[in-house]
């Protein structure tokens, strides 16, 4: 498949791939750490090696390389889908409408990080390459499709140039919301809370005095301090979440060694230990610029010890490293009193059945509006004080 002088190729597993051709596009600023970690090489072969995506998960992996005579200079993380969990994006409505209508909405094709609700870039290009490569790769994407009778392609948590790229494209746009905390120059966590009303800054304070009281001690543990009997700690704590909120856990237990042997560094392990024993934890991974707060999970119940491991030590965190904001996953308007904020989310969208294309371009529209409209809202709800 040809675009000018670019050729694209789909791989089924990225052994078919050096993790050097590939780090060159989705880590163009080096391999240290990049932007993000979870378009690495090391992140995506994780998901692969350990059976968290791959034959039986509904993730087929169908990775897709644009090339330039014998230069790699785009990679997109592409899965062929029959079902649409573990997105984050919801278009559950978008397959129930068109199979009702007798159409078959799955397989579909999905340029995603599987599981993981966090914005970056989905069109991974060499640097000096964006524009063709991106192109090539949108434009694969979507007669892959065709060709496949494949009822859709969705992007999902692109960035903001790419997905406004996507559009000029013929893509259809789609915004959502997340909510982040963001570092002004914070020299400590008290500096942080003298930027929020004394109610809002009072609240915060309780809740970690609460969290305190559940008998124990609460340890960062990052790189080195990683050990295996953490793993298998926390692995019982994401078994149950995974349980409460999707009905089985999408990671497999494999995952975890594989992040242990390969990315021991990119991750911050927030544990709460009673008597050395570790009754709760939070996961989290480290970007160039950024904290990602992705798994929560606990063995004991216990006041605010959710809020503290998940977003008061992420704070904590991004201040001492000088990181300028955490982005702490998906939904949860109750993050707002924290001192984290409504940002927007983007995604695009190709829909192969003219009617439900336009369904499709009808409903975003109208999303888009409430979307803006509640982001505008929601920030003037915030906990900051008001300025005159």
């Amino acid at each position: 498949m040809d675009s000018p002088a670019l050729t694209l190729r789909l791989l089924g597993s990225l052994d078919d791939i050096s993790p050097g051709d590939w780090d060159a596009c989705a880590c163009p600023l080096g391999r240290d750490i990049p932007d993000d970690p979870f378009t690495s090489y090391r992140f995506l072969h994780a998901l692969e090696r350990s059976g968290s995506v791959g034959p039986g998960t509904g993730w087929q992996p169908q990775y897709l390389t644009a090339w330039d005579g014998a230069t790699l200079i785009g990679v997109a993380p592409a899965y062929a889908k029959s079902h649409s969990q573990g997105e984050y994006v919801f278009d559950h409505s978008w397959a129930h409408a068109f199979e009702r209508a007798g159409g078959a909405y799955y397989p579909k094709l999905q340029l995603a990080v599987p599981f993981t609700p966090v914005t970056g870039r989905r069109f991974l290009t060499r640097r000096g390459s964006e524009s063709r490569a991106m192109a090539a790769l949108v434009q694969g994407a979507v007669q892959i499709a065709a060709d496949n009778d494949l009822s859709s392609v969705h992007a999902t948590f692109c960035t903001e140039e790419e997905a406004a790229a996507g559009k000029a494209m013929g893509l259809i746009h789609r915004v959502g919301t997340q909510y982040h905390w963001f570092n002004e120059g914070f020299s400590t966590f008290d500096a942080f809370l003298e930027t929020l009303s004394s109610r809002k800054r009072k609240s915060i304070r309780k809740d970690r005095r609460t969290a305190q009281t559940f008998g124990g001690e609460i340890v960062q543990l990052t790189g080195d301090e990683l050990r295996p009997e953490h793993w298998d700690a926390f692995w019982e704590f994401y078994q149950d979440t995974g349980a409460r909120k999707w009905g089985s856990p999408y990671l497999t237990r494999a995952f975890f060694d594989n992040v242990q042997d390969t990315m021991r560094d990119d991750v911050l392990l927030v544990l709460a230990l009673r008597n050395g024993v570790p009754i709760a934890g939070a996961l989290n991974f480290i970007g160039r610029d950024a904290l990602f707060g992705r798994y929560w999970g606990c063995v004991e119940h216990h006041p605010a010890l959710h809020f503290e491991l998940c977003y008061y030590q992420a704070i904590d965190y991004a201040i001492a490293n000088g990181l300028s904001r955490v982005e702490a996953g998906a939904q949860g308007e109750h993050k707002i009193a924290r001192g984290y904020v409504p940002v927007a989310t983007h995604s695009l969208h190709w829909i192969a059945h003219p009617g439900l294309r336009q369904a499709v371009e009808e409903f975003v529209e109208q999303e888009v509006r409430m979307v803006g409209e509640d982001i505008e809202i929601l920030t003037s709800m915030g906990p900051f004080k008001r300025s005159d």
